[in-house]
């Protein structure tokens, strides 16, 4: 047969390896901020300007500068820019760089569309800049690793669909007959994460000119969608796309073959049957439905089997080069990064059990673990594929091996020090927050003395950043360097025999998986039915039954400003550090409530779009906060949070202070609930809701100023000074935000407590 001769593209791969540099960068940037904030919350006082005396500053000795940041450095924002940095763009981008290569490569041929390369790489760099623009100003739906707003998620999609069409036309006019297994984990990756992101970013939005949406999902039907969602985005994003950059690159650096192509096999189909069911166990003793959170139980234990085939059948693919990891920098990060891979998917079935659930949930155990993934598999995986491709891309030697190598024992301290002082951090966390004394009452009464005591970890986990950040800034300088003294080849010559058409029916004596091999259009349905079983299983039938979410009477729709202040709680991240949801346990009904206490209800949540339960307590559990403090305390603790609590590491929010509210949409929110979701405000309440939002603001800024009369002089000082440019305080965010708090907890309440043991 003639052979064929071709080019691989190697400009579409380089610009992918910038962008992964770059934004791995950015991402572990703000890593090392978030990180930094919670053990130093004045970091942003510091930069743009303070009141406080005690904190010394860049700017002069005013406030404005802090105010007119409007919460750009707020923790909450930073934090979801982090997570979404190194996730989208980090590594994303390392996967795309990856992808291209050894596509061409695996499948002898060039990409099916240069053109369509490039709208790619370009879309998908623009989404990132508008993700970083928006975060920012605090436009932001709140749903963990799905927090872009509506345009975004449009974005997004376009940009996946034409990757889609550019890969599925690769592998059309491919010149192997049979693809190789990086090549199916790929493929699982775009079709699962496409099913993933539509369902869970379904949301009406306000107007097409706003860019304010609510999720079609309520409360607790919105958290098993999203938690379906974000841990299946560790499964499809972080962990298979990354796996097939194993297959690829890591017997090529160690120049031997997959250690086993039938492990290679069972580890494929296995691993994208079972993560899809395993979502639940983010919500154990949650107000989910107890079977879904027992099916998410019994098969996060079952995938501790698939991911360990692939940790195994990686690590063995280094029999007999073991010799080689000694030398080579490349070897020494993917067998870490594999080790890391196994260690994780290991401790994650293990924190979905609910005895290390009660435990381990909502501390920094699972920041810990979360990091180990990171940092660990993703992070060691990307610059273990930079270090491969940069000297063959640009026909040179690595400038140095010896930074190289630096880089790798950096790297690996930082994540010894990030991890481990997170996990103990954790198991403090959890431990304290269930002691009680021989008289009933908990040990650990103050919030406070649990976050006191882990400062110390938070320091040590900063220390780890320093050191991974170190080491990929190492790098930036080797590449940089090795780039300069080598000559890049954009066009690679290569050369195939064209593919013989033999058909796709199945030949006499062929293999199952052979046959399906050379017919990826019946191994993309077969991944796309094993990969939507689970999630069919688990989310239909909470969506559509009734009886999966009791209904309970007492609770009410949002009042026009409550709905208003809870807008502002989502714009600020409020809920990257408060959870939600009180469980089943007497130590955090008693914290949390007292002694008329009741955990969550899933009833209570109907008319929460987006749900806010969390992830992570560095501040304490709000679901029952209304009532709790006076509206005094809110406005100052808002203002300065060490003035109310001594020791706090919450950051300040001066600007909900002093912005007024915008109101213009308000009236728009309220009939797009009544008319797309049947919340069942009447007309009156409808016509009547600005009405009803001044009467209430009234109500709370007249107890404000009977609380608090320094409060009180100082808006009389205030509205002198400023005259006509005075803004009521009635009529200031704030007051929205107090509205939403004061209301948390209220529907229900009771003298009977029915709690799960926590013994």
């Amino acid at each position: 047969m003639e052979t064929q001769k071709f080019n691989y593209d190697n400009n579409i791969v380089r610009a992918f390896l910038y962008a992964t540099i770059v934004f791995g960068l950015v991402g572990f940037l703000l890593g090392l901020t978030a990180a930094l904030m919670l053990f130093y919350p004045e970091l942003p006082e510091f930069l743009f300007g303070t009141d406080d005396t005690t904190i010394k500053s860049l700017a002069s000795g005013n406030i404005q500068g802090l105010i007119n940041t409007q919460g750009a450095m707020g923790f909450g924002r930073i934090r979801m820019l982090h997570t979404s940095a190194v996730i989208f763009a980090f590594v994303c981008n390392s996967f795309f760089c990856g992808a291209y290569y050894s596509m061409q490569r695996l499948l002898k041929t060039r990409m099916y569309s240069d053109t369509l390369s490039w709208i790619h790489f370009w879309s998908w760099q623009f989404m990132i800049v508008t993700v970083v623009i928006t975060f920012l100003m605090g436009i932001n739906t709140s749903k963990e690793y799905a927090e872009h707003e509506w345009p975004i998620d449009i974005l997004i999609t376009f940009s996946w669909v034409v990757f889609g069409i550019n890969m599925f036309g690769t592998i059309a006019k491919r010149r192997v007959r049979h693809l190789y297994v990086a090549i199916w984990f790929y493929m699982a990756t775009w079709i699962a994460v496409a099913m993933l992101h539509i369902f869970n970013n379904l949301e009406v939005p306000l107007s097409f000119t706003s860019w304010k949406s609510y999720s079609v999902y309520a409360g607790v039907k919105d958290a098993l969608v999203q938690w379906w969602y974000g841990h299946n985005a560790v499964a499809f994003v972080l962990t298979t796309p990354v796996l097939g950059l194993m297959y690829y690159f890591m017997p090529k650096a160690a120049q031997r073959p997959v250690f086993s192509y039938k492990l290679s096999i069972i580890h494929f189909w296995s691993l994208i049957f079972v993560y899809l069911w395993a979502g639940p166990h983010h919500l154990q003793y949650t107000a989910l439905p107890a079977w879904a959170q027992a099916v998410g139980t019994g098969f996060s234990i079952m995938l501790i089997a698939p991911s360990w085939g692939g940790m195994l059948n990686g690590l063995l693919t280094l029999r007999g080069a073991w010799d080689k990891v000694r030398e080579n920098p490349i070897l020494k990060f993917f067998v870490v990064a594999v080790t890391c891979y196994g260690m994780a998917t290991f401790e994650g079935p293990l924190l979905a059990t609910k005895s290390l659930n009660k435990i381990g949930h909502y501390t920094d155990w699972v920041i810990g673990h979360v990091h180990l993934g990171a940092l660990g598999w993703n992070g060691f995986m990307a610059f273990g594929v930079v270090y491969y491709l940069v000297p063959i891309m640009w026909r040179t030697k690595l400038w140095s091996v010896k930074l190289a190598n630096w880089h790798f024992w950096l790297g690996t301290l930082g994540i010894i020090f990030y991890a481990v002082p997170m996990y103990i951090s954790g198991f403090t966390q959890g431990l304290m927050w269930k002691q009680f004394n021989p008289d009933g009452t908990l040990l650990w009464k103050n919030w406070l003395d649990t976050v006191t005591a882990i400062i110390p970890y938070f320091k040590m986990r900063f220390l780890g950043g320093i050191l991974y950040l170190s080491g990929a800034i190492l790098m930036v300088v080797n590449v940089i360097k090795t780039i300069k003294i080598g000559s890049f080849q954009k066009e690679v010559p290569a050369e195939a025999p064209a593919l013989a058409n033999i058909g796709g029916t199945r030949k006499e004596g062929e293999g199952v998986h052979l046959w399906l091999e050379r017919t990826p259009t019946l191994l993309a349905v077969l991944a796309f039915i094993t990969i939507a079983i689970g999630g069919l299983v688990e989310i239909i039938p909470t969506l559509s039954l009734k009886q999966s979410v009791p209904n309970i009477t007492a609770v009410k729709p949002y009042t026009p400003l409550e709905l208003e202040g809870r807008d502002l709680y989502v714009r600020e991240g409020c809920n990257s550090c408060h959870s939600q949801m009180i469980r089943p346990f007497r130590d955090e009904v008693l914290r949390f409530e007292g002694k008329n206490g009741q955990y969550s209800k899933a009833g209570e949540f109907v008319y929460d779009r987006p749900f806010l339960w969390g992830s992570k307590r560095t501040g304490p559990d709000l679901h029952r906060e209304g009532g709790r403090n006076p509206d005094s305390w809110h406005f100052k603790h808002m203002y300065n949070p060490r003035i109310t609590s001594a020791g706090s590491i919450m950051p300040r929010f001066p600007w909900l202070i002093t912005n007024k509210l915008d109101r213009s949409q308000m009236v728009d929110k309220i009939k797009l609930m009544k008319n797309s979701f049947a919340v069942p405000y009447t007309k009156a309440q409808i016509d009547s809701a600005d009405q009803w939002a001044d009467n209430q603001s009234k109500a709370i800024v007249k107890r404000i100023y009977s609380e608090a009369t320094d409060v009180r002089d100082q808006m009389a000082k205030e509205k002198i000074a400023k005259g006509a440019a005075y803004i009521p305080l009635e009529q200031r965010e704030i007051v929205a935000m107090i509205a939403y708090l004061q209301r948390l907890g209220t529907d229900i309440k009771t003298t009977q407590i029915q709690t799960a043991s926590a013994e």
